[in-house]
């Protein structure tokens, strides 16, 4: 075995993430955005960004990793110089809170240009799911990092996606102690400006679990015209309404246990909400499995959430239980752009390579979608494999370059395909 290629690229199939994110401006938008006062890696924002973003798509869970684009001719693959990781690391620790909001900002941009140039829902209806994640760190000397309900060192950070595509619209770092709903109206509020700024012309739904349920929450998605369907926190009061509703009234709906789980609906005045202002009330109540300790003492469990939306009963009771997809989003940014690592010391660092970590997520979905890889959701660690990971050769004749690639790889009729879609992409830049 002989480390002499200095033309061989570990990752060919970057190329496609890389020409979208060019196309859409990602990194003069970072430029324009970004401004890091007097730091020590103040100096090309974008071009660093772009470095990170192109990291955490190769599969790197720290900054060292990003070592691994410098070999070889990947630096070509990926269409610019790959800084080293002193210099990546040194240019995150120059953020703040503050200037994280700065990259937020540079999100939203790119998330309508994305949308502009395809990626978007249109017209059409679109559902928010919005949930809080701990991301668990070891040192005892990170900034922020807390020990919070769950008894884990860690970030508690808020994140907003888009159902049935799994883009995150928006992401909030947060202290580990921070409750679930801390901060959740006015980020919500933020989010709901975004995605109708970005394009979404239909009408807009949130879901949400029981730690947003708070009139704080109900009144930013009242304000903003939202519908929103929100898992209630329960209480011995709303367990004795439950157990009140007449036992015709219950529905059946499909359950692994035969005549297993039943819905039904009330009305609700949440909040101290006066007569005349009521809810619909959703209830599911599921027999415990046999043979289980819940089962000796209790005949049922309840399940409820509150929504101001039109519809039948069981089909806004099943549409609120998909409001778990979002575990699916998390476990991508966790697994695919390396959230299950916060890399500094720093809390402004983390929170940066947070939000460039969500970037690099979009664009691997985006790059699925405008690229005709698949109408359904692919996740980034299966582009990766798929797509991104795709060992090949720089050669250069005639003063052209070529990207050699492993021949008979068994995706190659769809990376060729998606990369001459995405070459065609046209963003109006505003």
């Amino acid at each position: 075995m002989v480390f002499d290629d200095d033309n061989a690229v570990a990752n060919g199939g970057l190329c496609l993430p890389m020409t979208l994110a060019q196309h859409l401006g990602l990194r003069e938008l970072v430029d324009s955005c970004v401004d890091l006062g007097t730091a020590a890696g103040r100096a090309n924002p974008g071009l660093k960004t772009m470095g990170l973003v192109a990291s955490a798509l190769a599969g790197g869970d720290s900054i060292d990793d990003a070592d691994a684009l410098r070999a070889g001719r990947s630096e070509a693959a990926i269409g610019q110089w790959m800084p080293a990781p002193s210099t990546l690391g040194t240019y995150l620790r120059g953020f703040t809170w503050a200037h994280a909001r700065q990259l937020d900002k540079v999100a939203g941009e790119l998330l309508a240009r994305a949308w502009g140039a395809g990626a978007g829902p249109g017209d059409q209806a679109l559902t928010i799911d919005v949930d809080s994640t701990i991301c668990q760190v070891y040192g005892t000397k990170k900034q922020g990092a807390r020990y919070g309900h769950t008894k884990v060192r860690g970030y508690h950070h808020l994140l907003a996606s888009v159902a049935g595509t799994g883009d995150v619209v928006s992401v909030r770092a947060r202290a580990g102690n921070a409750h679930t709903g801390r901060g959740a109206a006015g980020f919500l509020t933020e989010v709901f400006n975004r995605v109708r700024g970005a394009g979404a012309l239909g009408g807009l739904t949130l879901r949400a679990d029981s730690g947003f349920y708070s009139r704080a929450v109900v009144g930013a998605a009242e304000r903003s015209g939202v519908r929103y369907c929100i898992t209630v926190k329960s209480s011995k009061a709303l367990r004795a309404a439950y157990e009140a509703i007449d036992e015709e009234d219950w529905t059946p709906i499909p359950y692994w246990l035969e005549e297993g789980a039943d819905v039904a609906e009330i009305p609700y005045l949440p909040f101290g909400r006066r007569q005349g202002e009521e809810v619909r009330l959703i209830v599911r109540r599921v027999k415990p499995t046999p043979g289980t300790q819940l089962a000796l003492f209790a005949t049922y469990s309840y399940h409820a959430f509150v929504t101001d939306r039109l519809g039948k009963t069981l089909e806004l009771e099943a549409d609120h239980r998909r409001h778990a997809e979002v575990e699916l989003v998390i476990r991508d940014l966790k697994e695919g752009v390396g959230w299950n690592h916060m890399p500094s010391g720093r809390f402004g660092a983390n929170a940066a390579w947070m939000a460039i970590g969500a970037m690099a997520h979009n664009l691997a979905r985006w790059s699925a979608r405008i690229g005709g890889i698949s109408d359904k959701v692919v996740t980034t660690p299966t582009m990766r494999r798929h797509y991104f990971a795709v060992p090949g050769h720089l050669s250069r004749s005639a003063r052209r370059q070529r990207l050699h690639l492993a021949q008979r790889w068994p995706w190659r009729e769809g990376l060729l395909e998606a990369l001459r879609r995405l070459r065609a992409v046209e963003v109006l830049l505003v």
